[in-house]
């Protein structure tokens, strides 16, 4: 049973994500703690044993290596007893030759109720939704699929690894990072917020330490 501490309203980005206390295949875990000093990504299906989810945990775990190398860990979240969530995992490896090695949450609906994952008319079936924490526990992406449409875990993984790039250099993220149609890899300086600062970035276009379309729309290469 989930000790879970209800909020009034679903949580917001960056809100901290909703102290609580889950029943997982990997045991008893305390969120967010369990993952302190980590990014983490909990996920939610509809139910186990079905299509979409299944190819979604395979997607998922063919690519934990490149999540782990992002300091990111995954958990998985569905209103299934945690013996359901077992048989399903034994099915993926014996089937399809995958072994899930990141926990899933076997939720009673409270921790869904929580983070407002409950699908309307679809009883007590979850959406599939994506919380992105970062390793301060804070909620920095929220993201929300219908039961038709699986997830693109690829666009999940440059979700993280963009939004640790923006922390750490102080940029923006271009549409289609790193493939953008218009500065490729680049990222984008921040715009200017006040005549001195537009015509310094100018300046720097100048100097060649940066590339501009204008003073708002400058980009620049992330140094190795």
């Amino acid at each position: 049973m989930e000790n879970v501490q209800q909020k009034q309203s679903m949580p917001l980005l960056g809100d901290n994500f909703p102290k609580m206390k889950v029943q997982t295949t990997y045991g008893v875990m305390e969120l967010p703690e369990a993952f302190a000093g980590k990014w983490f990504v909990l996920f939610s299906h509809p139910a186990d044993f079905t299509p979409v989810c299944t190819t979604e945990f395979v997607a998922f775990q063919k690519r934990y290596d490149r999540f782990k190398a992002l300091n990111c860990e995954l958990i998985g979240l569905s209103v299934d007893q945690v013996f359901s969530h077992i048989k399903w995992e034994e099915w993926i490896k014996d089937k399809l030759g995958v072994e899930i090695q990141f926990p899933i949450i076997a939720d009673t609906g409270a921790v869904a109720q929580t983070l407002g994952l409950i699908h309307p008319g679809k009883g007590t079936n979850t959406v599939r939704a994506v919380f992105v924490v970062d390793n301060e526990g804070k909620i920095r992406i929220i993201l929300y699929y219908p039961q038709e449409l699986g997830r693109n875990i690829e666009e999940i993984l440059r979700a993280v690894e963009g939004m640790q790039i923006s922390d750490k250099n102080k940029v923006a993220i271009p549409a289609n990072w790193p493939d953008n149609e218009l500065i490729k890899d680049n990222v984008i300086v921040p715009p200017a917020t006040d005549v001195k600062t537009a015509k310094e970035r100018l300046e720097k276009a100048k100097a060649g330490e940066i590339e501009c379309y204008d003073w708002w729309l400058c980009h620049k290469k992330l140094k190795k």
